[in-house]
């Protein structure tokens, strides 16, 4: 790796790869890039809306999670730090599935966005376990993935109290 560098505009639009995995500039955020990251995961999810059904966008973060294993490992390298706080595509790209498993309200929205947080901070057993293991792009986007696990869990859980 690089010496440490920290992201910013030039960065984000240097490359199409630092534009996604910095989060379309919600990453660049001084404070708290990774909730920034999982709030703008919930616009995107309404844009998709329009054109794909909520199991369609579920199933397209399959491939975003892939592209992102690439772009969050070219952006690491240039910043230096395999997994930076500014990356953020792993975050947006694990609520997708979340927003599509959720009542399609803005209170299943914030639901499924406090959950993902909650497990994505906390990174309970074996979430932190990989996390402390595997590294590069793979490492960025498996732990996110994985927080998403037990958020969905609960947010499924929950469905029947809230329809």
């Amino acid at each position: 790796m690089s010496a440490i560098r920290q992201p910013d505009l030039r960065l984000l639009f240097s490359h199409p790869a630092h534009f996604l995995s910095l989060g379309f500039g919600s990453g660049l955020a001084p404070r708290a890039p990774g909730t920034f990251g999982s709030l703008t995961a919930i616009p995107l999810y309404l844009l998709l809306a329009f054109w794909l059904s909520p199991l369609a966008i579920a199933l397209l973060a399959i491939p975003l999670f892939v592209l992102g294993v690439w772009t969050c490992d070219k952006t690491g390298k240039a910043l230096g730090v395999s997994d930076h706080g500014s990356i953020v595509w792993d975050e947006i790209v694990a609520m997708l599935p979340l927003l599509a498993l959720a009542p399609q309200t803005g209170w299943g929205y914030a639901l499924a966005f406090a959950l993902f947080r909650v497990f994505d901070i906390w990174k309970p057993w074996p979430i932190r376990w990989f996390d402390a293991r595997i590294k590069g792009g793979l490492g960025v986007m498996l732990d996110d993935a994985l927080a998403a696990i037990p958020a969905a869990a609960l947010l499924y859980g929950a469905l029947p109290l809230l329809t």
